[in-house]
């Protein structure tokens, strides 16, 4: 009887280490995304107004791609959108990378904003503050080699952080 206790015991002392970790993991999560958003929302504002692009699906695929900024792409690169092209990375550092690379955050979210400008659906959404329509055209376009899944992840992230 007492060995049962114990591994109840322990059961339950893992399920609540588990959910504590759990929790502090999404409390840094949630940290992190708040603090991305607010170093990047008033250049995404700026352009919003520039290209007709919503400020919300500017973040929100920032968000998602960089990996609230910590990704080695967006550090090294300072590439926030996973945009494909040239760097120097094989050089500076002797990694191999296919993605492109940017002189600051700025330039990333300039050409993130000129490429969907050029897309056939761009001219129907533009000025649209539907965020949905924009996402879901976006991901149509073959910007993801996951289309549902960074759809469902990019409205989420747009939703939970009301942007």
């Amino acid at each position: 009887m007492i060995g049962k206790n114990i591994r109840t015991i322990r059961s339950v002392g893992s399920k609540a280490l588990f959910l504590a970790l759990l929790y502090v993991g999404c409390v840094h999560t949630c940290l992190a995304q708040n603090k991305y958003i607010n170093n990047h929302k008033s250049i995404a504002d700026s352009l919003s107004k520039v290209y007709g692009i919503p400020s919300a699906v500017i973040l929100g695929v920032a968000v998602i791609e960089s990996g609230n900024g910590t990704s080695r792409n967006s550090k090294l690169l300072h590439n926030h959108f996973g945009i494909v092209g040239s760097n120097t990375l094989k050089q500076t550092h002797g990694i191999k990378s296919r993605y492109k690379q940017y002189n600051n955050s700025m330039a990333s979210f300039i050409h993130f904003c000129k490429l969907i400008s050029d897309k056939y659906y761009y001219a129907k959404l533009k000025g649209s503050a539907d965020a949905s329509k924009w996402i879901d055209a976006i991901s149509r376009s073959g910007y993801s080699t996951q289309p549902q899944t960074w759809k469902a992840r990019i409205l989420k992230t747009i939703s939970r952080y009301n942007l």
